[in-house]
C-alpha cells in the first residue's frame, strides 16, 4: 500500500505539471500517465527486492524508528535513479514518436531525475512524519514492558539464568546456583579489585583503564583497575545479569532503576547513582533478549 501511495503521489504531480511534452495531449496524456505509474511501481517492488536481499535491510517495524528511516534512505538512492532510466526509456521509445525532445539523453535523464527526486523528498517526509508517531508509540510500549520485566527480576534476584533448553542436565544447573558472589578481578599488572557482583553498578572502560562501580556500605565506590574490557566481560560472562550495553560498558541489571528509550538512543538509570548508561543500537537486542530471557 506504501508503495502504491508513493507511486500515484508522483503520478499526480506529473499530471499537474505536465512535462516531457504531456500538455499537447487531451485524454492521451491520462494513458502515458497510467503506463508511467505501472513501470513505477514495477521498478518500486523490484527495489524493495534488492534492498531486501542485496542490501540485507528488510522491512522491520521492530528495528525501531532509525533503522526504518535508513532504510527509506537506501532504497531513495536506488530506486529514484532507477525509476527515471526507465521513464526516460518510455519517453524514448512512446513518447518521442509524438513528440519531439524525447529521446534518450543525458539531459533528458537529468531532468527526470530532478523531478523525481523532488518528489521522492516530499514523499519520504510524508512518510517520516506519519510512521514517527506510529514507531514512537510501539518503542514506548515496549519499554513500559521491558521495566516491567526488569522489575520483576529485581524482586526476585534470579542469581543465573533461566533454563530454555528442558534438555539440561540437573549438574548444570546445580554448577549455576553456585556461583560466587564475590570475585576478584585482576588486571594487567598487580592491582586487584575485589567486586560484590550483586552490588555491582556498571563498568566503564577508560583508555587503558576500566572502571568499577559498585556499592559498599549503601555508597557509591569507584575503583580503577588495568584491563581491558574483554578481559572482564571473560570473567563476568558466567553471571547473566551483567550484560554488556555498550563497547564501553558493562552494566548489572540488578541495579537498572529504569529504562528509558526515545526514537534516538535507549539508556539506563542505575540506583543510586542515578547515572545513565548508553545502550549502542548493536546491542539493544542483546539488552533486551537478558531481560527477556531471565523470567
Amino acid at each position: 500500500m506504501t508503495r502504491i501511495i508513493s507511486t500515484t503521489f508522483v503520478i499526480v504531480a506529473l499530471a499537474v505539471f505536465k512535462p516531457f511534452g504531456l500538455g499537447v495531449w487531451k485524454w492521451e496524456a491520462y494513458v502515458h500517465l497510467t503506463a508511467l505509474w505501472g513501470i513505477g511501481f514495477v521498478t518500486c517492488m523490484i527495489t524493495e527486492m534488492i534492498v531486501k536481499y542485496i542490501v540485507r535491510k528488510p522491512r522491520s517495524y521492530d528495528k525501531g524508528v532509525s533503522y526504518i528511516i535508513r532504510r527509506n534512505l537506501y532504497f531513495q538512492i536506488i530506486n529514484t535513479p532507477f525509476v527515471a532510466l526507465n521513464i526516460c526509456l518510455y519517453r524514448h521509445n512512446v513518447l518521442n514518436q509524438f513528440v519531439e525532445g524525447n529521446q534518450l539523453s543525458l539531459v533528458n535523464f537529468l531532468e527526470t531525475l530532478a523531478i523525481l527526486a523532488f518528489c521522492s523528498f516530499a514523499i519520504g517526509l510524508y512518510w517520516r512524519f506519519k510512521f514517527r508517531s506510529r514507531y514512537l508509540a510501539a518503542e514506548l510500549e515496549e519499554t513500559r514492558l521491558l521495566n516491567e520485566q526488569l522489575k520483576k527480576l529485581q524482586e526476585s534476584r534470579i542469581p543465573v539464568k533461566k533454563e530454555t533448553e528442558t534438555t539440561k542436565s540437573e549438574e548444570t544447573k546445580t554448577a549455576q546456583q553456585e556461583l560466587p558472589e564475590t570475585l576478584t578481578l585482576e588486571g594487567s599488572t598487580n592491582e586487584k579489585v575485589t567486586l560484590d557482583t550483586s552490588h555491582l553498578l556498571y563498568i566503564e572502560a577508560v583508555g587503558n583503564y576500566v572502571k568499577v562501580c559498585q556499592l559498599r556500605d549503601n555508597e557509591v565506590h569507584t575503583d580503577m583497575l588495568r584491563a581491558t574490557m574483554k578481559q572482564v566481560e571473560d570473567d563476568l560472562q558466567a553471571y547473566p545479569m551483567i550484560v554488556r550495553c555498550h563497547r564501553a560498558f558493562l552494566v548489572n541489571l540488578g541495579q537498572v532503576e529504569q529504562i528509558s528509550s526515545n526514537s534516538r538512543a535507549m539508556q539506563l538509570i542505575m540506583h543510586h547513582s542515578q547515572d545513565a548508561i548508553p545502550v549502542s543500537r548493536s546491542n539493544i537486542a542483546q539488552v533486551k533478549e537478558a531481560i527477556n530471557g531471565l523470567d
